[in-house]
């Protein structure tokens, strides 16, 4: 691809924060330390980088921490990895599928055997483990699992597919037991009810939270992972049942969608992080070209992105990408 075609229009607002790196996730440690991780362009592997500073990570050299395997399970399709610090330890959560059965996805662990997530062996935990109690979570298409916590307790938030025919994307929300084993049965926290969530195929995904004022908010993404990807939102009082889909509310719009004027397409899948100072960072996914060659999935330019997440009088993040971080 030309530099042109794979740049597009870029305008004082798109320029990529990291180039070809898809449902990136960022994390800062207690200590202060920024780790990235992403979907790299060949689905193959899992690469983490670390840095002092959330903009240090642009340039700070990447550690490839785990390789797909060559067949059978997590052979193929390795996607949107996130690292979390749980229980004590590091935890790398992905899908994965297989080299014989592609979109056979699947989420799956990894756990840091030491203290050191960029330097320390990492050993496979296997398949996220479903509750006693639940015969359905795992069982079809499931990926884009983030985990947080919640006066005390941890949640695994996930897509999978349900129904027949193309099957519909949606986002379920279980406690955790462990950091490889769910505590209670899947809940559907969302499915696509909007025209905006339902554009070429129906799609939930890619959840994300972020917290403020005794507030929850759940970004997810919708739709085909072209154009028309966008991002909406739930949110919850964090003193009510988080396992109660009815204590959710639901945003009508999407929160964030493509702007030819600012050249941005398909934003999603993002994460949160905060600088030093405590302004809230979006982290997420865009292409600065509208035209596709072939399936969107394996085009390679979509980049990682910034933005500062503003605050309304009503307490509810503003998404605008004249928010810039540096």
């Amino acid at each position: 691809m030309d530099e042109k075609r794979r740049n597009g229009k870029i305008t004082e607002y798109n320029t990529p924060f990291i180039e070809q790196r898809a449902d990136p996730y960022v994390y800062r440690h207690t200590d202060g330390t920024y780790y990235f991780t992403a979907s790299v362009p060949a689905y193959d592997c899992i690469a983490l980088r670390k840095a002092e500073t959330l903009e240090q990570l642009q340039t700070a050299q990447e550690t490839i921490v785990w390789t797909k395997h060559e067949s059978g399970e997590m052979s193929k399709h390795i996607w949107a990895p996130e690292l979390h610090y749980l229980f004590g330890k590091w935890y790398i959560y992905f899908a994965a599928g297989e080299k014989d059965d592609i979109w056979k996805i699947r989420p799956f662990v990894l756990e840091c055997t030491g203290e050191d997530p960029m330097t320390d062996s990492w050993v496979e935990k296997g398949k996220m483990e479903r509750s006693d109690d639940d015969i359905y979570s795992f069982e079809a298409f499931s990926l884009d699992a983030t985990v947080f916590e919640n006066k005390g307790n941890y949640y695994y938030v996930w897509a999978e597919k349900v129904s027949v025919g193309i099957q519909i994307s949606n986002l379920y929300i279980a406690r955790m037991e462990s950091a490889t084993k769910l505590a209670t049965a899947q809940v559907l926290l969302t499915t696509p009810d909007y025209d905006w969530e339902r554009v070429d195929i129906w799609v939930n995904e890619g959840p994300a939270v972020i917290k403020r004022d005794g507030r929850i908010f759940l970004t997810y993404s919708a739709s085909a992972t072209g154009e028309c990807y966008c991002m909406g939102m739930l949110s919850i009082d964090e003193n009510d049942d988080l396992l109660d889909p009815r204590a959710w509310k639901k945003e009508r719009k999407p929160v964030l969608c493509s702007d030819r004027e600012k050249g941005f397409y398909g934003p999603g899948h993002n994460s949160f992080t905060k600088l030093p100072d405590g302004r809230d960072i979006c982290v997420y996914h865009a292409r600065t070209y509208l035209e596709i060659e072939g399936d969107p999935l394996y085009d390679p330019n979509r980049h990682t992105m910034l933005m500062e997440v503003k605050w309304n009088e009503q307490g509810y993040p503003i998404f605008d990408y004249a928010n810039k971080v540096f």
